[in-house]
């Protein structure tokens, strides 16, 4: 038989215009499922909106086989930068090999820190060129600041200014606190890293050079919310520079569900935020592994686990505002990540299915699809309409499947959807679902774009044309629960 490639199957699939709308074409698209019922989020319906407006939103998922990123990888295609997109949500599986030491002794956050920097690189690219091409500027691009790349120093300088803003935006339309943030949108283009040198400082940061120079949030299109590592699940939030000031209430939750139940090989990273009035969580996760019969029935228990142990704790000042403490409890959810279900079919029945083009019927065997008809995971959820290749697994910098180059039957994989996003709730409209061509991983990574309607405070509008500001770094909690403690392109 003829090796199957992914990207021999684009056309057998689904053959489309480029994604690359404009946002008022993207506004206007057609609603790929309908709108869920008011009833699943409690949050909108106790707070009835005075005025909406729309984001754009690009939400991506990619396990990489436990590889760093390398200087020739290429991110801005696989962003979709021309889309210029609101918010970023990019989740990782994988960023470290899942080994003894990284799941039990201590976690390498030097991957991490790679991919925040090449993530940056590409959504803030003219800030970067023109540091690279000033003589006089007084440091280089992200990606080179150290030898070894730091996370906690990194992160911390990519973050928006941790000065103007509080955790609680309640009040965002206060004078005296938008005089504040005009005030302070033309600081020094150069922050230091840090203010001492002394040992100890250089100590506490791993042994990272405090005496070099990075730049801060100034001039970048495009500011670091949140990022969160557990083990190999790494998930990081960016947001254009304009929107930063509405966005609060920022809060981390984490939960291991892998070895012996609660280790962080497997598992999720929970991040909540509000924009505006309107409150998003975004859940990425790699859940259990296996293609026997039952272990469907592990991914849906990880599922049940992570919704009933993720808790955020209560920041907010107003008393008068309902909150969300859960998962469910938000009123725009995203879930993407490494589900790992596979599709109940033997290799020999899938492959003859995948050459023959019989996409809806391998998709009838998909396990997600399966469970989630027979209610038992994601009720009430969403997914797109798949209209790609199997995003698993793949012989590495090779467009064929590993079962194909596998000569040890027990080795051999079959072709699956392991990597997914679903959502849930009101007022999100899906515009595209589509997954990459990267040879990077034996996972090619999937994305989406999503146009999704938030509410604005009753009086912030008068105010977003008064000032330009760079954005602010927002204060917020991380909490592990107590287990812890539709088309291809290129790139």
């Amino acid at each position: 038989m003829e090796p199957i490639h992914g990207v021999n199957n684009q056309k057998a699939f689904h053959e489309n215009a480029t994604l690359r709308k404009s946002f008022s074409e993207i506004s206007n698209s057609a609603t790929i499922e309908g709108e869920c019922n008011v009833d699943d989020q409690p949050m909108a319906s106790r707070q009835p909106p005075t005025k909406t407006t729309n984001l754009r939103v690009f939400v991506a998922t990619w396990n990489v086989g436990g590889k760093p990123p390398t200087n020739g990888l290429n991110l801005e295609d696989f962003l979709q930068v021309e889309g210029s997109s609101d918010i970023y949500i990019l989740g990782f599986q994988e960023i470290v090999p899942l080994n003894a030491g990284n799941v039990l002794v201590i976690e390498d956050n030097e991957p991490a820190a790679r991919w925040l920097g090449f993530i940056s690189q590409a959504l803030n690219k003219s800030y970067h060129e023109s540091m690279d091409s000033d003589p006089t500027a007084c440091s280089k691009p992200t990606t080179n600041f150290f030898h070894k790349p730091s996370l906690k120093l990194l992160s911390r300088n990519l973050r928006a200014n941790n000065a103007l803003l509080k955790a609680c935006n309640c009040h965002l339309d206060s004078p005296r606190r938008l005089r504040k943030l005009a005030a302070d949108s033309h600081p020094p283009a150069c922050l230091p890293v840090r203010a001492a040198t002394t040992a100890a400082d250089v100590e506490e940061d791993d042994g990272f050079s405090p005496a070099v120079e990075i730049p801060g949030s100034v001039g970048l299109d495009y500011n670091l919310i949140a990022s969160k590592q557990m083990v190999g699940l790494f998930l990081s939030i960016w947001a254009r520079r304009e929107l930063v000031p509405h966005i609060a209430h920022l809060r981390i939750s984490y939960v291991g569900t892998g070895i012996m139940g609660c280790l962080g090989n497997k598992g999720c990273i929970s991040i909540s935020i509000t924009v505006h009035r309107t409150h998003f969580c975004f859940v990425c996760c790699h859940l259990a592994s296996g293609e026997k019969e039952g272990d469907e029935l592990r991914r849906n228990s990880d599922v049940t686990e992570i919704l009933k142990s993720i808790h955020f704790p209560r920041i907010c000042k107003n008393p008068d505002r309902a909150f969300p403490e859960r998962i469910l409890d938000h009123d725009r959810i995203i879930w993407l990540g490494d589900l790992n279900y596979r599709v109940s079919l033997s290799y020999e029945e899938t492959k003859k299915l995948l050459e023959n083009n019989e996409c809806d019927s391998l998709l009838e065997k998909d396990q997600l699809n399966m469970e989630r008809r027979a209610g038992r995971v994601f009720s009430g959820w969403k997914e797109g309409k798949i209209m790609f290749a199997p995003t698993y697994k793949y012989t590495l910098n090779s467009d064929s499947y590993a079962g194909d180059t596998v000569k040890n039957k027990k080795k051999r994989r079959t072709p699956a959807w392991c990597d997914r996003i679903l959502w849930r709730g009101n007022g999100i409209e899906q515009v595209s679902y589509v997954r990459g061509e990267s040879r990077f991983s034996d996972h090619r990574p999937v994305c989406a774009v999503f146009t999704i309607s938030v509410e604005m405070f009753a009086k912030s509008s008068r105010y977003r044309k008064g000032f330009s500001c760079t954005g602010s770094a927002l204060d917020y909690q991380e909490t592990p629960t107590k287990r812890q403690s539709s088309c291809f392109y290129e790139f």
